[in-house]
C-alpha cells in the first residue's frame, strides 16, 4: 500500500528522513513524541506539502499522480483536520455522499447512531470524542482500501479511544487485504492493534520491529551499578541513568534471563520502549 524511501524535508528548527512501508493486509503503526515528525511525514505522503528529496509511492503512484478515482481508495484523518462545527451528522453524510461515489450512507447513519452521534446535533455541540469518532467513521464509509489515521485518540479518555479503536479493528476485519497507517504518541492503543511498529524520534525512524516481537523479546533491566559494570553489554540498545543505578533496554530478554538470574528484568511495553530510546543513550 505505501513504500517511503529516504524521504527527506526540511525546515529551520525541524528535518526529517524517514523509510518505511505499509504492506497489504497490515496495520502499521508510528509511534513518537508530539514534534517527532509524524503529522510531516502524513503531509508528505499525501502531498499536502513538498518533499525536498526521497521517494513515495502510495497504491503504486507517486502522491502527484494520484487520479480522482485512487484518492477514493484512501481513507484519511488528519490531527489538524476535521468538520466545521455548524455542520450535523447528516449535512456531513450528504457532502461525503458528493464526493465518494463508493459512499455507504446507510453504513455511515449506522455507525453514527451506534457511536451516539445524533443526526441533526451540530458538531460544535459534540465533545472530542465524538468528534473523534466521526473523523473515523467518514474515512471507513467510502470502502477506502487503505486508511492513514494521524493521530485518532489524541485527547481521548479511555473509553473514547477504545471505541475509535474498535471502528478500525471492525474495518480490518471486513477485507483482509485492507491495511491501515496509525500515528500516535499514546503508544499502548497501539500495543494490541498493530501488526508492527515504527518509533519516530526527531524526523528519524529509529526502530522498526514487528509487535509480537517487541512485546516477547524486548525487555528492560534494572541493574545496580555494580551490576552494570559485570553485565555482558553485547545484546544492550540504550541505557538510561537512574537514582538505583541503570535502566537498560534489550531486544535479547532470553539471553539476560537465562544468564542472571538474579537481576530484575521487566517485560517491555511500548510505552517502556519508547521511554528508554527517548530518554537513553546508546552503548
Amino acid at each position: 500500500m505505501l513504500i517511503v524511501k529516504d524521504l527527506k524535508k526540511t525546515y529551520p528548527s525541524f528535518s526529517l528522513d524517514c523509510t518505511l512501508e505499509v504492506p497489504d493486509g497490515r496495520i502499521t503503526g508510528l509511534i513518537g513524541q508530539n514534534g517527532a515528525g509524524k503529522t510531516t511525514l502524513f503531509k508528505l505522503i499525501l502531498g499536502l506539502i513538498f518533499k525536498d528529496s526521497g521517494s513515495v509511492t502510495v497504491l503504486g503512484k507517486e502522491p502527484s499522480s494520484l487520479s480522482d478515482s485512487d484518492r477514493q481508495r484512501l481513507g484519511v484523518v488528519l490531527a489538524e483536520s476535521g468538520f466545521s462545527g455548524y455542520l450535523t451528522v447528516k449535512s456531513v453524510c450528504t457532502i461525503l455522499k458528493a464526493f465518494y461515489p463508493d459512499f455507504d450512507e446507510r453504513f455511515f447513519m449506522d455507525s453514527c447512531a451506534r457511536n451516539g452521534l445524533k443526526p441533526d446535533q451540530q458538531i460544535k455541540e459534540f465533545s472530542t470524542g465524538m468528534k473523534a469518532k466521526l473523523k473515523v467513521i467518514s474515512a471507513l464509509s467510502h470502502k477506502a482500501e487503505f486508511l492513514l489515521l494521524d493521530e485518532p485518540t489524541s485527547g481521548l479518555d479511555v473509553i473514547a479511544r477504545d471505541e475509535v479503536l474498535a471502528l478500525i479493528r471492525d474495518y480490518m476485519a471486513s477485507n483482509e487485504t485492507n491495511s491501515v497507517l496509525i500515528s500516535s504518541h499514546i503508544s499502548s492503543d497501539l500495543e494490541h492493534l498493530c501488526d508492527d511498529i515504527y518509533m519516530i524520534h526527531e524526523g528519524r525512524i529509529v526502530l522498526h520491529e514487528d509487535t509480537d516481537t517487541l512485546l516477547s523479546d524486548y525487555a528492560v533491566l534494572k541493574v545496580s551499578d555494580e551490576e552494570f559494570e559485570n553485565l555482558d553489554k553485547s545484546y544492550l540498545l540504550r541505557k538510561v541513568k537512574e537514582p538505583f543505578g541503570w535502566s537498560c533496554l534489550t531486544d535479547k530478554k532470553a539471553f539476560y534471563v537465562e544468564n542472571y538470574p538474579d537481576i530484575v528484568i521487566e517485560r517491555s511495553g511500548i510505552d517502556e520502549l519508547m521511554q528508554n530510546y527517548i530518554k537513553g543513550e546508546s552503548l
